[in-house]
C-alpha cells in the first residue's frame, strides 16, 4: 500500500463525505512520497476552528504522521464545501527537502 493509500485509509475514519489526497512529492522531492494534500470534508468539523480541525487530523493519523515529511491540510464542514467546491492550489516549493 502506497503512503497515499495509507493517509487515505485512515483519514476515512473520519467518515468524511469528500476526501482527495493528492501526492505533491514531485513538487519537491523527485521519487519520495514525503508532501501529501489532504481535502478533508466532515461533519466532525462543525463548530471546530481550524487548528482544532488540523488537530483531529492529526490524532487521526497518529504515527503515520512520522512517516512523510508535509501535509497541506484544507478542512471544512459540508456546508463549508457546498460553498466552494474547490480547494486552493498549492504553492510551488520554494526549496528543497533533505528527506
Amino acid at each position: 500500500m502506497t503512503m497515499q493509500q495509507r493517509i487515505e485509509s485512515t483519514l476515512g475514519l473520519l467518515q468524511p463525505e469528500h476526501l482527495q489526497v493528492l501526492d505533491e512529492s514531485h513538487m519537491h522531492s523527485r521519487g519520495l512520497q514525503t508532501h501529501f494534500k489532504a481535502v478533508v470534508v466532515s461533519q466532525q468539523f462543525e463548530g471546530l476552528n481550524r487548528v482544532k480541525r488540523h488537530q483531529k487530523v492529526y490524532g487521526t493519523l497518529g504515527e503515520l504522521m512520522g512517516e512523510f515529511h508535509a501535509l497541506a491540510l484544507h478542512t471544512y464542514t459540508p456546508e463549508e464545501w457546498a460553498q466552494m467546491e474547490a480547494a486552493p492550489a498549492s504553492p510551488t516549493c520554494a526549496g528543497g527537502s533533505s528527506h
